[in-house]
């Protein structure tokens, strides 16, 4: 049973356990999308729906670091908790720059290809089961790093952030061109842009971790 999200001023223990459950549901769920996303994109020769089933395991990538975390929370001293943290906060700054690559390089693809995928009705249903658990996911994280005080646990948050924006705009894209076809180039322009602030976010993230001073403080606001 998913546990309750815990109150404000509620012991660190039960925030990790929140955390841990938020992840493996992560887990559990980017799996499924991923693989039902590339067998979709495989099937109808779409990159931008192939692509997206690629970007899910990306974020099962960030989950499988925050359990790793999270795995001594309970009992951690701060000499052995502080590396920790920050390897987490490095490895999934790079996850983000390895999104931002793969997100840039199917809608490259897209727009050099001057076509939309065929892909319209199972994109839509993708992107809107997805955007409806990111967007627990994404709350969940994000107070669940605030009350852990975890720079990697806000980085996750913000990667299931991102699973919802690229997910806005697989939705938007589809139904789009199922509306008008002539706007078959609306969602590739919009992931590149997109690209630029996952990449963005990544940088940020490996420079805080390799910075001399990193104190892993969450930095949510």
């Amino acid at each position: 049973m998913f546990p309750s999200q815990p109150q404000p001023g509620a012991p660190r223990s039960r925030w990790a356990v929140y955390a841990r459950h938020l992840a493996l549901l992560a887990i559990a769920y980017n799996l499924l999308e991923g693989l039902v996303s590339m067998a979709f994109g495989w099937a109808d020769s779409s990159v931008a729906l192939f692509g997206f089933g690629a970007d899910s395991l990306i974020e099962v990538g960030t989950s499988l670091l925050v359990l790793w975390r999270l795995r001594e929370e309970q009992g951690a001293c701060a000499g052995s908790a502080l590396p920790r943290e920050r390897r987490a906060t490095l490895g999934i700054g790079i996850l983000f720059l390895l999104l931002a690559a793969g997100t840039a390089a199917g809608s490259g693809l897209q727009l050099l290809s001057r076509r939309h995928p065929a892909t319209t009705l199972p994109g839509l249903a993708v992107a809107t089961a997805s955007i409806g658990i990111m967007a627990f996911l994404w709350r969940g994280k994000r107070r669940a790093a605030r009350a852990l005080d975890s720079r990697a646990l806000a980085g996750d948050a913000e990667c299931s952030l991102v699973c919802m924006e690229l997910s806005s705009v697989l939705f938007l894209g589809s139904l789009a061109y199922l509306l008008r076809p002539a706007l078959w180039w609306a969602d590739g322009v919009a992931a590149l842009a997109l690209a630029v602030f996952i990449g963005k976010e990544g940088v940020e993230m490996v420079t805080a971790a390799c910075r001399p001073g990193f104190q892993g403080g969450c930095g949510c606001r």
